[in-house]
């Protein structure tokens, strides 16, 4: 399906036969292999090789993340850990360290900004590099991907996903096709091709509820949803089609963002089963805190208020915000406002998909690592 596979095509570095064309943008998803939960078994030799989940083990606890291991048994993120440990009996339980993922990140960091300055980081575990022009002046955005993952392995032990292409929705696709620890390359002209014989499931923001409403209308691929017209998919998705249209297509025009001064600070995660539970909600809305607050710090950003969005299993919206009448300056308060919030909209109306926190109206953030944009995740696997 246009991938080339690590070590089962060698380029040639003088003409680049193997790369993307030139007059196209060069863009690269990196995605660490599990990453929370591969952290833990790199510092835990005790955990190796064996299914390992980040979360609570406890009644109300909820799986953050999980090693391949254990996603062998079905185990997934955002499932209840009393669910994960009846599918995994010998499931091991450790609880998140962030400081210890937060410094595996920047390392990781440093690394792509070795190769270019154009990188948009999505969360601590996935970002999208531009290499149109890269700072080594290597030219073949694979043998850079290559590169990228390679010095990642060394230098911290853990294993990254890599996908290229000419843009960012092609290159997020590649990046998961071949994992884990591999590599996949989608080349002008593929990106279409590439596409049609997806599931569409594969489409990011395309969940279980969604999926479902799409196969009831025939559509099962990206080949089946590409023959449906746009009014047809503004008809039955609303403002979701023109992003469907697109994507069906291969299309994405948008630019990697690396520097760009925010006006607010946030993030953002998307379940892969429906919660509707007051205490998963309660347990994910801790982790999304941790996240989110790392990145208000990394910004040096003080703001007055914060929200609370949640999208339900239909697609629709609800946000919830406080303003404070001073700066929100401490994780403290931030944690307690978000709770607040969250109480506040119990008991939820309908399951949802995806919740995120943001911190705007904000006041001394530097130029922003990356933009809060309505595609920006939070991912934990």
């Amino acid at each position: 399906m246009g991938c080339i596979v690590e070590g089962t095509a060698p380029l040639d570095e003088r003409t680049g036969e193997n790369d993307l064309a030139p007059s196209l943008r060069k863009i690269i998803h990196v995605d660490m292999d599990a990453f929370f939960a591969s952290v833990e078994q790199r510092d835990n030799p005790e955990l190796r090789g064996k299914p390992v989940a980040v979360g609570g083990s406890g009644g109300r606890g909820v799986v953050a993340a999980a090693s391949y291991e254990a996603r062998k048994f079905g185990v997934r993120s955002a499932m209840p850990s009393v669910t994960a440990k009846r599918l995994c009996p010998d499931l091991i339980f450790v609880r998140h360290r962030f400081d210890a993922y937060k410094e595996a990140s920047r390392q990781i960091r440093r690394i792509f900004e070795h190769h270019t300055p154009h990188v948009e980081p999505l969360s601590l575990d996935e970002a999208y590099l531009d290499v149109t022009e890269d700072r080594l002046g290597i030219g073949s955005a694979t043998r850079i991907a290559e590169l990228i993952r390679q010095e990642i392995k060394a230098k911290t032990r853990l294993t990254a996903s890599a996908g290229v292409s000419y843009n960012k929705f092609l290159a997020k696709l590649a990046s998961d096709q071949n994992k884990p620890d591999g590599l996949c390359v989608i080349r002008p002209g593929q990106g279409a091709q590439f596409v049609a014989g997806l599931p569409i499931r594969r489409f990011h923001g395309v969940g279980p509820k969604a999926e479902e409403k799409m196969k009831r209308l025939g559509i099962e691929t990206g080949a089946d949803l590409a023959e449906k017209d746009i009014a047809f998919l503004r008809a039955n998705f609303g403002s979701f089609a023109d992003y469907l249209y697109r994507a069906a297509r291969g299309i994405d025009l948008r630019p990697v963002r690396a520097h760009r001064v925010r006006k607010s600070v946030g993030g953002e995660r998307t379940f892969s089963e429906d919660i509707s539970s007051g205490a998963l909600l309660r347990e994910t809305l801790e982790n999304t805190i941790e996240y989110v607050w790392e990145s208000i710090e990394r910004a040096k950003a003080r703001g007055r208020t914060v929200t609370l969005k949640v999208k339900f299993n239909d697609f629709k919206n609800m946000t919830r915000s406080k303003s404070a009448t001073h700066w929100v300056e401490t994780r403290e308060e931030f944690a307690a406002i978000s709770r607040a919030l969250l109480e506040e909209a119990l008991p939820l109306p309908m399951p949802i998909r995806l919740m995120g926190l943001t911190l705007s109206n904000l006041e001394g953030a530097q130029a922003a690592e990356s933009e809060q944009r309505d595609d920006a995740q939070l991912s934990l696997l």
